[in-house]
């Protein structure tokens, strides 16, 4: 067997390469999710009578004997396959004959690597929902053992009023939960069954795509088979742009990271495991996971745009283009899920150095508490604010941590508000469980395995 288009013709040698590409080292990635969209097809057509039971059956065993060899390293795409769609297909019909040229009945390989891109992004997301949600909760950790530590707050990098660790940690803390939402929302966008589209103008045949929604432990089936196939690089784009959401709160992290712990800062400390050194200078040790962290932001950035300019003026329907989509889809779910790993360890091992932070209370910090003591006092506040703007000079020091338990709004050092944090912490916790409880459990029934 050749290719799944061959005919009368082959394509000339240039061609295939260039439009073969790196997808075939892609797909390898997509085997096992392949497989499990090729079983719940299979298992449909039979129920309406495309394949007998006993086909079925056999494609079933042979599709959980490749990813179970595929495990092992004993199942590899090839170039000259193109895609695991034809490897997957080839294996099929040499072990199986008939059965396996009846299989792709009723789809095309637009709805199938549609399938197996949904369910290897449903996996990779939930993973990415559960790593951003861990992160969120060390930094409420962090912020809860160093609550009322003062920390010299800025503005334009200045010394601006008192501030707390707790403060600082805790912002990051809500900025990654509300942005795990985004996620969330990404996942109830790309939790839609495409299979049974076709090449986007489904078939004359009575193909139950609510069956094989199910089989696959997907919300929803999606229902116009153009939009399913019109939706490909929209449903990637969507989650790369969430991901870069994701991705500018962790640069932002680093580079507070990066700076306070510079010898002139010294907030904090980096332990020496998690940095690296000079080639030349003894005395380096370097933030560069740190810093490569904040340089990766710009690739998931670039990642999102290059696949909204893939299909920005796209035609309705399939078009060869959107292969192109496939590389900045997979790589930006990977990098977002190592680059949430790197934020965890380093705030699970980061030391605090709260005499350095308090060289930095000299009495110029103090001056919006002064101008606010005369507010309390009757002064009007433009008038106060002018009082001690022109004699800074008088300014005198303070308790900083007593300061801090005066402000008790909601959000201000006195008043975090962690216990509200770490309650919409859990509960979106729970529900990403619940969802990937399903949804691995949708797959082991169906494949044998825990995908």
């Amino acid at each position: 067997m050749g290719k799944l288009w061959e005919k009368d013709y082959k394509a000339d040698g240039l061609i295939e390469r260039y439009t073969v590409g790196r997808d075939y080292l892609l797909d390898n990635r997509l085997v096992p999710w392949d497989c499990a969209g090729s079983m719940a097809h299979a298992r449909m057509l039979a129920s309406i009578g495309i394949l007998t039971e006993g086909e079925a059956s056999g494609l079933e065993r042979e599709l959980a004997a490749i990813i179970r060899d595929h495990r092992e390293g004993r199942f590899i795409v090839r170039a000259e396959d193109e895609d695991c769609h034809t490897a997957i297909e080839m294996r099929l019909t040499e072990k199986l004959g008939e059965p396996g040229k009846k299989i792709h009945t009723g789809r095309s390989r637009n709805d199938q690597v549609l399938t197996a891109l949904r369910l290897w992004g449903k996996s990779s997301l939930l993973s990415c929902i559960k790593g951003t949600l861990s992160v969120s909760r060390s930094f409420a950790d962090f912020a809860l053992r160093h609550e009322f530590v003062p920390m010299p707050g800025r503005t334009h990098m200045q010394s601006a009023m008192p501030s707390s660790v707790g403060l600082w940690s805790a912002s990051y803390a809500e900025e990654l939960l509300d942005t795990a939402g985004l996620l969330w929302a990404a996942l109830d966008f790309t939790d839609q069954c495409p299979l049974g589209a076709a090449a986007s103008y489904g078939v004359p045949l009575p193909l139950d795509r609510e069956m094989t929604a199910e089989l696959l432990g997907f919300r929803k089936v999606q229902r116009n088979v153009l939009y399913a196939n019109n939706a490909r690089g929209k449903t990637e784009s969507v989650i790369l742009d969430a991901l870069s959401q994701i991705m500018l709160t962790l640069s932002k992290c680093s580079q507070d990271l990066i700076l306070f712990s510079l010898p002139e800062f010294g907030y904090f400390s980096l332990p020496d495991r998690l940095c690296t050194g000079s080639s030349i200078m003894p005395q380096k040790k370097n933030p560069d996971a740190l810093e490569l962290l904040r340089a990766k932001t710009a690739t998931m950035t670039a990642y999102a745009l290059q696949v909204k300019e893939i299909i920005r003026a796209l035609p309705g329907g399939y078009n060869r283009d959107f292969q192109e989509t496939k590389e900045p889809f997979i790589n930006g779910l990977l990098l977002a899920r190592d680059s949430l790993d790197i934020l965890l360890l380093t705030m699970e091992e980061v030391k605090v150095n709260p005499e350095k932070m308090a060289a930095g209370f000299t009495p110029d910090i103090y001056a919006t508490d002064a101008a606010l003591e005369q507010v309390s006092r009757g002064v009007p506040f433009r008038e106060a604010y002018k009082n001690v703007g022109l004699n800074l000079k008088d300014l005198e020091s303070r308790d900083p941590a007593a300061l801090l338990k005066k402000r008790t709004s909601t959000g201000t050092p006195g008043n975090l508000g962690l216990p509200g944090l770490a309650r919409e912490t859990a509960e979106l916790e729970a529900a990403v469980t619940d969802r990937a409880e399903a949804f691995d459990g949708a797959m082991e029934k169906l494949t044998g395995f825990r995908l």
